[in-house]
């Protein structure tokens, strides 16, 4: 089982260009992209949340249940569901506005225990920046950390709901040593600053870097593997980084490398595959609108 611990939410798509351009309601939100992405390949997964019990909650818990995802452990509130306009830019790529303010994932609490049979809990995006259940995903983390589980994290920077970057470049590092397998995207890393191989040393066993349509590149302790992107017509980018998120976990359970020790321990071949694997993946989902992560099957049909 691999939990996925973050924020379900509706991302408000402009069909056409201009500030009053119609807006789409889509399911989406980093964690939720992650794990919808996740039951289409066929890991079981369990999503960890808060979600409204507005319609547009519901309409998220539905879209888990048709990808196969267990809801069982999501906390319920009246609260609203958090909304994000995303802008489209002519290159297909999504810039956000949030209104986030007395939403229900905002009051996630940390759950007593994990579903049974978990072996990976994975962390990113706005769940790790709003309180106070920003300290509850951490508190999670962290102790999912403590008891041998694999953790991955993916920050997924917005920066517009960040007041203060110094204290949470700060907090970013605090997480690394309880972090198993660190996935950001170079304009992520651009902005936390410091490098992969800095990254690298404070904890995780493997840090996997992506560049867009020129690819991914993974740093262990053993040495550095890049693959490049797979050419598509981008429709948007809404996703991506998500669906490359559960495709690395999907993938790394395949190989049964979902510890610390295992995936530290992976050959040149092996991240190879598991890279392009990633990357198929992600330009399947960049080249149709919103964030609709690949089924497996997609990924196994000729000329991929």
């Amino acid at each position: 089982m691999i939990v996925v611990a973050g924020e379900a939410l509706i991302d408000l798509v402009q069909e056409a260009g201009g500030p009053l351009a119609p807006l789409v309601p889509r399911l989406g939100g980093g964690p939720y992209n992650t794990a919808i992405a996740l039951g289409r390949l066929g890991s079981p997964a369990a999503f960890c949340s808060r979600v409204s019990s507005d319609a547009f909650g519901e309409a998220l818990l539905d879209g888990l249940r048709v990808a196969g995802v267990d809801v069982a452990g999501v906390q319920r509130g009246a609260e609203p569901t958090t909304l994000a306009v995303a802008s489209l830019g002519t290159d297909g790529s999504a810039r956000y506005s949030f209104y986030v303010e007395g939403t229900a994932d905002r009051l996630f609490s940390e759950p007593d225990e994990l579903p049974d049979g978990t072996r990976a809990v994975s962390f990113g995006t706005c769940s790790l920046v709003l309180e106070p259940g920003a300290s509850a995903y951490e508190r999670l983390l962290r102790s999912a950390a403590s008891r041998g589980v694999f953790t991955a994290l993916d920050p997924n920077i917005r920066a517009v709901l960040i007041p203060d970057p110094d204290a949470y470049r700060a907090r970013f590092r605090s997480w690394l040593p309880h972090t198993a397998l660190l996935k950001l995207s170079q304009e992520d890393g651009d902005w936390l600053g410091g490098t992969p191989a800095q990254w690298l040393a404070a904890g995780p066993a493997a840090v996997v870097v992506t560049r867009g349509e020129d690819g991914l590149t993974v740093l262990t302790r053993a040495g550095e593997v890049s693959v490049p992107g797979e050419r598509v017509e981008v429709v948007d980018t809404i996703g991506a980084g998500d669906t490359v998120n559960a495709a690395l976990l999907h993938r790394l359970a395949a190989y049964d490398a979902l510890s610390v020790d295992a995936a530290a321990g992976l050959g040149e071949d092996a991240w190879r595959d598991i890279l392009r694997y990633a990357a198929r993946a992600a330009a399947l989902t960049c080249s149709r609108p919103g964030a609709q992560p690949p089924f497996a099957a997609e990924l196994e049909a000729g000329g991929w």
